[in-house]
């Protein structure tokens, strides 16, 4: 069975702590609607994604308008792509942090996507994820344009958009990128065994996530505005509401899924080897406790 999978430290190592693989998520988990801790997860959710947008938004409204010339601003006087990068990843860093204790963090309907297709998470907690998700977006980016109506309408309410001289095909492909290092970052800073081995890579995961984040938005801003968070680029689309932001809108939504189903696939059935033990197990007699 999966969770006979131990692993104990060789003589003269370090103490490990033994391994079982966790079981499957159900498919269908009725039980978790009759438990409090589901919807504070739920809750968590739709909080952390309306405080990401809120903040991520002003920023990029308040890069626009230090450095629009027609106002005053100057080209020099804003954060510039890289300071947007910076907040959008330390963002993620600090709200990971705070939320995946309960909720597991992932403040992305494409994370949660591939951590459905993992089997972490039932369906059920997954579609009321997404819709917690693209909820907390909606109300992050109307509390940004209730406070600066004027600037937000003016500078497009930091919606993304695929950036003139790039095709859909390239946009379509950085989303799908961007979203497989994130997913393969999440992957890797949260799988169990690391805990196994390594008491203190929880503590740690929240910074490889937000770092990635940081990284894929310094090579993507140029390209499509980096969604790679289709409740991101939602919130934004329908606040501001503006033909030409819907017409290549469906980009930032299969692109992320793509990316998000290839990263799922390859972390748990190459990497992980899980096709392989649910045949039977690499040893050739059962692993025994030590």
């Amino acid at each position: 069975m999966a969770n006979n999978d131990i692993e104990v430290g060789s003589r003269g190592s370090l103490p490990r702590k033994d391994y079982f693989e966790p079981l499957p998520a159900p498919m269908i988990d009725m039980e978790e609607l009759a438990k409090w801790s589901f919807y504070r997860a739920i809750i968590a959710e739709f909080v952390a994604t309306l405080l990401f947008l809120y903040v991520v938004v002003l920023t990029v409204i308040g890069n626009k308008t230090q450095t629009d010339p027609i106002i005053g601003g100057n080209l020099c006087g804003g954060v510039g792509t890289l300071g947007i990068a910076w907040v959008f990843g330390g963002m993620i860093f600090v709200l990971v942090y705070c939320t995946a204790g309960i909720s597991g963090g992932h403040i992305n309907p494409a994370v949660t996507f591939g951590m459905f297709l993992g089997r972490k998470i039932s369906l059920i907690r997954a579609l009321l994820y997404i819709i917690a998700q693209c909820l907390g977006a909606l109300c992050g980016c109307a509390l940004v344009k209730s406070l600066q109506r004027d600037r937000y309408n003016h500078y497009g309410g930091a919606a993304n958009q695929l950036v003139d001289g790039y095709s859909k095909g390239t946009g379509l492909a950085v989303e799908i990128v961007g979203t497989f290092v994130l997913l393969y970052t999440v992957f890797s800073a949260t799988d169990p065994k690391r805990n196994a081995r390594d008491s203190y890579v929880p503590v740690l995961a929240p910074l490889p996530i937000g770092f990635t984040v940081f990284m894929v938005h310094l090579a993507t801003i140029p390209i499509t505005g980096t969604g790679i968070n289709p409740a991101r680029s939602f919130g934004a689309a329908v606040i501001i509401n503006d033909k030409e932001i819907w017409k290549d809108h469906w980009i930032f939504w299969v692109g992320p899924l793509i990316g998000a189903t290839i990263a799922t696939m390859y972390y748990q059935y190459v990497l992980r080897a899980s096709a392989v033990k649910a045949i039977g197990s690499f040893r050739s007699t059962p692993p025994t406790r030590h």
